[in-house]
């Protein structure tokens, strides 16, 4: 679908001698007349596109990119996609033109509420940067410490060089706002760390419920987390006793898909005076 005309002023980050800001549409022409492309060349060559993916979306004609460079109408995702084939521009770049910054997917993702639990397969970008504490050289990490007495500095780092988020080792989930079921082990609002390759639940022995495996489990009416143990062709999935929530059995696997152990949690502390306010 076409968008409405913008009249917002965008930053251009085409491959041009000095920056300037301009609207989008202009920086595409710029980009065309630099390669001495004229409209029906554009037009031809997305028209082969279209051709090739099967669809007449990917087809811009001569009255659509005049409004693109000219009018400030905004291209669909699939002409969008035509005009960096044609002009050789990565999409996230064309994207960030029209206000989309692709690299904020993550934190956007993070920061969006849900009820519900879910998983989190979204990457976080090589070149997004998230501001960090550069921590004092003499901070002794056996010892329990505040922080802000040893941050000296505030530095700059990509944030999937963060240990804690090794993206591409693990998936992530989110444990739903209104998911109580392993309150306090796991609260409402969580972000959980899941190793999929330790998937079949543990009948070890453990000394205490933190050391008992918490698993990620994809049912047919969404995720569930929570201990597990297999009967025969049984998962059995339990709670947390607190969280007063019953036992669930499925049928495995064709009811249920353990996911992986949760392997991290980061969670805040502020959620037990939203868990007074539901009984």
């Amino acid at each position: 679908m076409i968008g409405a005309a913008s009249t917002k002023t965008y930053a251009g980050r085409a491959p041009m001698p000095e920056k300037v800001q301009e609207e989008p549409g202009r920086v595409l022409r710029r980009i065309r007349e630099r390669l001495h492309l004229k409209y029906r060349d554009v037009q031809e060559a997305t028209e082969k596109i279209a051709l090739r993916h099967g669809s007449n979306e990917f087809a811009i004609g001569l009255s659509r990119l005049a409004d693109i460079e000219n009018r400030g109408t905004i291209p669909s995702i699939f002409r969008l996609y035509s005009l960096c084939a044609v002009y050789g521009i990565e999409l996230k770049t064309m994207l960030s033109w029209f206000g989309i910054e692709v690299n904020q997917l993550a934190v956007d993702a993070l920061k969006t509420a849900g009820s519900k639990t879910r998983v989190f397969d979204i990457g976080a970008s090589e070149s997004f940067v998230e501001d960090v504490p550069e921590i004092s050289c003499n901070l002794d990490v056996r010892r329990t410490s505040f922080l802000s007495r040893s941050i000296q500095k505030w530095g700059r780092l990509p944030l999937s060089l963060l240990p804690a988020l090794e993206v591409r080792a693990h998936r992530y989930a989110l444990i739903g706002t209104e998911d109580w079921s392993m309150y306090p082990v796991l609260r409402p609002g969580s972000f959980v760390q899941i190793d999929e390759s330790r998937r079949k639940p543990s009948n070890e022995a453990w000394a205490h419920e933190l050391e008992r495996p918490i698993y990620l489990v994809e049912t047919r009416e969404g995720f569930r987390c929570g201990w597990c143990t297999q009967q025969g062709g049984s998962l059995v999935l339990q709670y947390h006793p607190v969280a007063q929530t019953p036992a669930e059995v499925y049928s495995f696997p064709t009811e249920a898909e353990v996911v992986g152990q949760v392997a991290g949690v980061a969670m805040h502390l502020d959620q037990v005076r939203r868990r007074h306010t539901r009984f």
